[in-house]
């Protein structure tokens, strides 16, 4: 098939890219800028493109048989309005305009990226916003696929590997909270096998996916396994919620906005996923944690 992925040169855009060119897709990339430092896969092709501008979007869904929704505005989850980086105008208005565009070019496959938890009064706006994206893309009449991940680790990561960071120079951890924030974290490989899995499975057509690691683990232990797989021994160092709001709430008008109160709800929130539909429609394999962390991180060594 010729599979538009939106967000092809992000973290989660450029393994569904690279999942999907293997298996032996035609794929086209749209993103904002083509990125010179770590160039998207040569067997790609790309175009420029900008969510928040509809007028460039035919560009990348013409004569396309399926279009991957993986945009992610930069630094996500932490928002900057003054550059328009923002859950609102990015996640939904940027859905809601290549469903669009996807609509105005044939009806291709709308395959959309969620998140664990969302709902239409979920207690963060992030997560209601995410609901009505699905909602905007079942009422459009595509056919459409969507997965809500759970937290999403791998090489390119910016979550986990931030942790890993400070276990090279420092005796200790750093952790936002108590630790016991429960997740089933997933393999990024996993979400992109799906994903190549779904432009061929009927049954999994107009269908909302919960998509998760295999084990539901806290916080604390997500980082206690990344150490043991990488060798190393580090005192976890937990910094309280509220302190590190008010932390956050000062950080945020710095230079390059490193932090916002927003953020540390985003980062302490639950996101348990129920792979039960998932498994019982796709039949994949979900990598635990220790296997999915030792494929790139011994590696790196």
């Amino acid at each position: 098939m010729k599979v538009a992925v939106a967000g092809g040169t992000g973290f989660l855009g450029r393994e569904i890219t690279k999942a999907l060119l293997d298996a032996g897709h035609q794929v086209v990339v749209g993103s904002r800028s083509r990125p010179v430092r770590n160039p998207i896969d040569s067997r790609a092709e790309w175009v420029s493109v900008d969510v928040t501008a509809p007028a460039t979007l035919p560009a990348l869904v013409s004569g396309v048989d399926a279009l991957v929704d993986a945009v992610q505005f930069p630094n996500s989850p932490i928002e900057n309005p003054r550059r328009g980086y923002t859950f609102e105008r990015i996640d939904l208005g940027g859905t809601r305009n290549l469903v669009d565009a996807a609509k105005s070019a044939g009806n291709p496959l709308f395959i959309g990226l969620s998140g664990v938890g969302a709902a239409e009064k979920a207690p963060y706006h992030w997560l209601r916003y995410k609901w009505q994206e699905e909602q905007y893309i079942a009422g459009s009449g595509l056919p459409y696929v969507v997965f809500r991940p759970s937290w999403v680790y791998g090489p390119a990561d910016v979550s986990l590997n931030r942790f890993l960071g400070f276990a090279r120079f420092l005796p200790f951890v750093p952790v936002i909270g108590n630790g016991k924030t429960r997740i089933n974290p997933l393999f990024v490989r996993d979400l992109a096998s799906h994903v190549v899995a779904a432009l061929e499975k009927d049954d999994a057509r107009g269908k909302v996916f919960e998509i998760g690691g295999p084990t539901v683990m806290t916080m604390d232990e997500v980082i206690r396994t990344a150490l043991r797989v990488t060798g190393k021994r580090r005192l976890l160092i937990h910094n309280p919620k509220p302190l590190m709001k008010l932390v956050a709430s000062i950080v945020q008008f710095a230079p390059g906005r490193p932090l916002t109160p927003d953020a540390i709800d985003f980062i302490t929130m639950d996101g348990v996923a129920d792979t039960t539909k998932l498994q019982a429609t796709f039949g994949l394999r979900l990598t635990p944690l220790e296997e999915g962390l030792a494929a790139y991180l011994k590696r790196q060594q």
